[in-house]
């Protein structure tokens, strides 16, 4: 693949590129096809976005949304659990964002975080940790069951860009809201996260809903590479199979001996 220049501050800024605007814009009409066929046959989505912090999952999320329809589109991104969320079953509170008939929606970080963020952080004891993992994929079969459709994406970045992006996060005063006590330490806890992400794609990857990872130091390259990724995995009338075919040097499936393309 092509070498690209990096930017570290385009997430909101899609300009000065033609052909990626362009791409992107034929890529947005595909996920509006994608869209008017979910509604018509009442199905249902779900994308769950994870990954480590600042590998670019707002911005992701901003481009696969941008113009589809308000009513049926939603993005959960869960927030600190409250004391009444912490008493509950754990799934229990994901429950309630799930997708409905016709509904497209996307977690910004999702139960994962268990295997994740709460792991890393001490913030689950092993006891949790371990009825979460004996229990993530019966659960996930009974969504897919009953009729979601569920896309698992990781999006990975090395540990030199994230560190450049953090630091551009901080200073300008647009970003700097999402900077958190957690983001202070990904770079510090770095290993840390690389074992807990591959713990995680070792016990919770499985056949109705694989893992794809997506390489995100070029962020525009990932987002199209995402949303063609995603569009390639369902069939829908009027596709565009050729703009829809993804680079798998970019986005692929996770495998187990495939651990040499994560970023260490």
């Amino acid at each position: 693949m092509a070498k690209h220049k990096k930017h570290h501050n385009d997430d909101d800024d899609d300009n000065g590129d033609h052909q990626y605007k362009q791409t992107l814009r034929d890529l947005q009409i595909e996920l509006v096809k994608l869209q008017r066929e979910l509604i018509a046959n009442d199905d249902k989505i779900l994308v769950i976005l994870e990954g480590r912090d600042a590998a670019g999952k707002d911005g992701a999320i901003k481009r696969i949304t941008a113009h589809m329809s308000p009513r049926e589109t939603r993005v959960h991104a869960p927030a600190k659990p409250s004391n009444r969320d912490e008493s509950e079953w754990y799934f229990q509170r994901f429950v309630r964002h799930l997708p409905a008939g016709g509904e497209f929606v996307i977690f910004n970080r999702s139960w994962y975080n268990r295997s994740g963020v709460e792991q890393v952080m001490g913030f689950c004891t092993k006891v949790q940790l371990e009825a979460f993992y004996e229990s993530v994929i019966p659960f996930e079969d009974m969504l897919i069951r009953d009729g979601i459709a569920i896309r698992k994406y990781y999006l990975d970045i090395s540990r030199k860009e994230q560190k450049g992006r953090l630091a551009e996060r901080a200073k300008s005063p647009l970003t700097s809201w999402k900077i958190s006590p957690v983001d202070a330490k990904a770079q510090k806890m770095w290993k840390e996260y690389s074992k807990a992400r591959d713990e995680t794609f070792e016990r919770t990857d499985h056949p109705s809903a694989p893992w794809r990872i997506v390489q995100t130091d070029v962020k525009k390259i990932a987002r199209l590479e995402i949303i063609r990724d995603l569009l390639s995995s369902f069939d829908y009338k009027g596709q565009d199979k050729k703009l829809t075919r993804p680079d798998r040097d970019v986005v692929f499936f996770y495998t187990p001996d495939g651990k040499e393309r994560l970023a260490r």
